[in-house]
């Protein structure tokens, strides 16, 4: 591997993304280099008055069978593989009349770009690149040699070493090129299998890829001896990742993941139905709430955990309005994150200059199929995303007492709200807001009665008689193995209760139930987080 700068003689450019092209082949031939393309990037170069030489004049057959074969040919291959000291190599080239080709600047069709369209099969078909992948692999193997370039963003570092060495590039930056060339035709082929395994309805397919792009690199992860950096993946779900930041500080791994728990909640929220607020710290709600506006439903949300509140994330499933704004601004808050905000809002919130605000969009479809991902040691667990909704699942009244109107309402909310809350969970409603959340113990029990104190402290700041537990409904993500869970929010003040059910010990619990005169619903579908 020789050190020495790479004289850049040839260059094959084939884009489908044209951005930024013709001012880069007009430096490349001020720097005397020859052009070589394809189809329309080679007309879009000989429009532009630059001398520019056609690929089958290269390789001595014509574009054919619609453009897919123009660039699977020897001459173009070996210009991109030939070892330029290999006495081997340079015999073949001279034999065959093998140009050597110096600089590939090749970004690919837009595969991913026609799915999130919503193309056919066919036209997504038609949008996956062969000759692109081909030859981006080619030249990144032969980086010693050669320069790959896959995106415009890279075109300045290239001319800027042209400038610096005489029409050269260094090693180290073609050891940078052809590592990034890897990685985009890694993911280039990881959202071509997903969407495979998509259109076939696969569900574990032999071999499971996942690509993503560089969002930003991040200061560090969840400690500050962690490395990170955020992806955004070809999913387009709203949320962090496609949201744009409108001020504040850059956004932390903690932030990120928080956030993303936040909107996911409020997602659940249906804004043409109700104003909701969801706000989370360490990726738990701790204060969850419906209301007639986003000002009703944040105060609401508030009372539940004041503390847990402080330097937490705040997501709305509506429009950022001034009054919500000014009333989150009181308080030390981490991220607002919402569809939009008003100009009178954003105004509100750029009083607090390291506030972070991030503007969405809209909200993810709860309802949205996709695909989760965790690391284990050695391996990757992939699922499914919880797109199970309470409003689709047909509940079951299991006890002699119905639940009242009132009642049902909440015991839905919080059963939604439950979802997205750590396991085992406890969630405490009432009035469309949580009032208690037990989140992530190891014991059903243990969360009830965190939960229970939790509302026993926001009584006290509040200097309530009594805590908001006191008629209000109970949500499990998961059932009850046995009455006492059951019982320790009965003795909090629950009147009833929202299970999955299908325990051993069902009949025991829905007993106990009956004995204090309480109602419970089943739904047939369980909420683990983990």
């Amino acid at each position: 591997m020789t050190q020495t700068p790479r004289r850049v003689t040839r260059a094959l450019l084939s884009v489908s993304d044209k951005t930024g092209l013709i001012d880069f082949a007009r430096a490349l031939a001020g720097h005397g280099v020859e052009l070589v393309s394809t189809g329309g990037t080679a007309k879009a170069i000989a429009a532009a008055g630059l001398p520019v030489k056609d690929v089958s004049e290269l390789t001595g057959f014509p574009e054919m069978m619609d453009g897919r074969v123009k660039t699977l040919h020897p001459k173009v291959h070996g210009g991109l593989l030939a070892i330029r000291d290999n006495d081997e190599h340079k015999q073949a080239m001279a034999a065959h009349g093998i140009p050597q080709i110096d600089l590939l600047v090749v970004n690919l069709y837009p595969f991913e770009a026609t799915v999130d369209k919503g193309a056919g099969y066919e036209d997504c078909i038609e949008n996956i690149d062969i000759g692109g992948p081909a030859m981006i692999r080619a030249a990144a193997k032969n980086h010693d040699d050669v320069a790959v370039v896959v995106e415009a963003n890279d075109y300045q570092a290239v001319l800027d070493e042209l400038t610096a060495n005489k029409g050269a590039t260094t090693l180290t930056l073609r050891k940078r090129l052809a590592a990034k060339a890897y990685a985009r035709t890694a993911a280039y082929d990881a959202a071509i299998s997903n969407w495979f395994a998509l259109q076939l309805e696969l569900e574990a397919p032999d071999f499971r890829a996942i690509g993503g792009r560089l969002i930003q690199s991040l200061r560090y992860g969840e400690n500050p001896h962690q490395t990170a950096a955020f992806y955004a993946t070809p999913e387009k779900r709203p949320g962090v990742a496609t949201a744009r930041q409108v001020q504040g500080k850059e956004l932390s791994y903690n932030n990120i993941n928080d956030t993303d728990a936040a909107y996911e909640a409020v997602g659940e929220f249906d804004a043409k139905r109700t104003a909701a607020c969801v706000i989370v710290k360490h990726a738990n709600p701790c204060g969850v709430a419906e209301g007639s506006s986003l000002l009703d439903a944040y105060h609401k949300a508030l009372a539940c955990d004041s503390v847990s509140a402080f330097g937490g994330i705040v997501a709305l499933n509506r429009t950022l309005d001034a009054e919500a704004a000014r009333a989150i601004t009181e308080i030390f808050t981490e991220v607002i994150i919402a569809p939009d905000a008003t100009d009178e809002a954003i105004a509100i919130v750029a009083a607090k200059k390291n506030l972070r605000l991030l503007l969405a969009g809209s909200l993810p479809d709860p309802r949205a199929n996709g695909l989760t991902y965790k690391t284990v040691a050695g391996g990757l667990l992939v699922q499914s995303r919880d797109n199970a909704v309470v409003d689709d699942m047909a509940l079951k009244v299991v006890t002699k007492r119905q639940p009242t109107e009132a009642e049902l309402r909440d015991l839905k909310f919080a059963f939604r709200v439950g979802k997205h809350v750590k396991s085992n969970t406890i969630i405490y409603a009432k009035d469309l807001a949580t009032v208690g959340i037990g989140a992530g113990q190891m014991s059903r029990v243990d969360s009830a009665r965190i939960a229970a104190r939790k509302a026993q402290d926001a009584a006290e700041a509040m200097k309530l008689a009594a805590p908001m537990t006191k008629g209000s409904v109970v949500a499990s993500d998961a059932f009850f193995p046995f009455a006492d869970g059951m019982l320790a929010c009965i003795e909090a003040g629950a009147t009833a209760v929202i299970q999955p059910g299908g325990s051993v010990r069902d009949d025991e619990v829905i007993k106990a139930a009956d004995d204090a005169g309480i109602a419970m619903v089943f739904t047939g579908t369980r909420h683990f987080r983990h």
